[in-house]
């Protein structure tokens, strides 16, 4: 086994751990604080600082990557997620509005930590005239890493069942700390370590087709996220009187779905890359949550509506999303690639901050239907963004 092979595993494995433990985090938060009385908008509050300091560490995570290394960035991350669940392991007393913000806001850092490390890491281990490699092994990754936030869903429900709020989190600490030290130790010392010390400055990207591309994935994401984070789980649980591993189950085969649908981008758009595939996957998406809307207003029934809608949504949102992180990764510089990454993925966040207040804000005044719309308008900002990439790859610098 090669030494790129062996790192890409060791980065895989990390990934999938974290992105575990976020999943099952996520539904746990929103099923516990549901459970308790919370509203869809004060839920939704409790994410805001996970995802606003995903934006900044998106943004700052890329020069220190650059700067440090990718292993060190990725082990930060890893032990910045330990200490966010250890303390929601508090007395129940003690879960206070703002301490489980605090603990969101650390979550918050340490994913976009990880994703950018694992992100950008796949990028230096595939030799730049291997495009097909490079978007194979973006699609497993991406893939596999959503495959297992679904398994994460599910998990949530089912400790929260099992184990208690406490003891879930307690349980997934414990594993986490585990796969941590492992990382230590296997992880490659000078990853992504730029030659060149990278200015502050650099952080802000100078590449057209780097910021339309941001530009674009930030509605994409904004798009799913405003149905998806709140307004879903909720709305399965009120409307259809699904209880709380069951709306957990559900989310996670929708969420495994995406993922597998995601390793297989490559075959399905044929390897074909660039503007003209991004153009037509994201106009085939603005259709589905419209639809959805539509049918919901039109009074046919709500089970067959929502979960057919969902069911085409995932696959058409999986699409998009694998290709754009293929895209990103090709678009990136060579040296210093973590830069562009991490510009690109606080364009991602940013994304799901905006999605993640609408999805409570507008589905507690307004319903679902009214947070379907505002999806659909938001891929077709994403589409019509897409209209300004390259029509081919950019030359890569360094």
């Amino acid at each position: 086994m090669s030494a790129a092979i062996r790192q890409y595993l060791v980065i895989t494995g990390n990934y999938w751990a974290f992105t575990l433990t976020d999943g099952a985090l996520r539904m746990l938060v929103v099923l516990h604080f549901h459970q308790l009385g919370y509203s869809p908008l004060d839920i939704a509050l409790l994410f805001i600082f996970y995802e606003f300091f995903g934006v900044v560490t998106n943004l700052v995570g890329g020069y220190l990557g650059a700067r440090l290394g990718l292993n060190r960035t990725m082990n930060v991350g890893l032990f910045l997620q330990i200490l966010a669940l250890a303390m929601l392991a508090v007395p129940a007393a003690m879960l206070s509005v703002p301490w489980v913000m605090a603990a969101q806001a650390l979550s918050g850092i340490a994913k976009d930590l990880n994703k950018m490390s694992a992100k950008s890491g796949i990028k230096l281990l595939v030799p730049d005239g291997q495009q097909g490699t490079l978007y194979k092994w973006v699609a497993i990754l991406t893939g596999s890493k959503n495959t297992l936030k679904g398994v994460g869903f599910f998990l949530g429900g089912v400790l929260l069942m099992a184990a208690g709020f406490t003891g879930a989190v307690v349980i997934m600490a414990v594993a986490l700390t585990l796969v941590w030290l492992a990382s230590l130790v296997l992880l490659k010392q000078e990853l992504g370590k730029s030659k060149a010390k990278p200015k502050f400055t650099d952080i802000l990207s100078k590449s057209r087709a780097i910021n339309v591309l941001s530009a674009a994935r930030m509605f994409l994401f904004g798009a799913r996220d405003v149905w998806f984070v709140v307004a879903l789980p909720v709305y399965l649980h009120t409307a259809f009187g699904l209880d709380f591993w069951q709306v957990g189950g559900f989310m996670a085969s929708w969420i495994i779905g995406y993922g597998f649908v995601q390793t297989l981008a490559p075959r399905i758009t044929g390897g074909r890359e660039g503007r003209q595939p991004a153009v037509l996957w994201a106009s085939g998406l603005a259709v589905i949550p419209a639809a959805i809307a539509l049918g919901l207003g039109a009074g046919w029934s709500p089970e067959w509506v929502v979960y057919g809608g969902l069911l085409l949504f995932g696959v058409l949102f999986a699409i998009n999303s694998s290709l754009h992180s293929y895209l990103i990764v090709s678009y990136a510089r060579g040296d210093g690639v973590s830069l562009d990454v991490g510009f690109y993925y606080m364009s991602n966040a940013a994304g799901r901050l905006l999605g993640t207040l609408l999805s409570g804000w507008v589905y507690q005044a307004y319903g679902l239907e009214a947070c379907l719309w505002i999806s659909a308008l938001l891929v077709a900002a994403a589409a019509a963004l897409s209209l300004r990439l390259p029509v081919r790859r950019p030359a890569l610098a360094g």
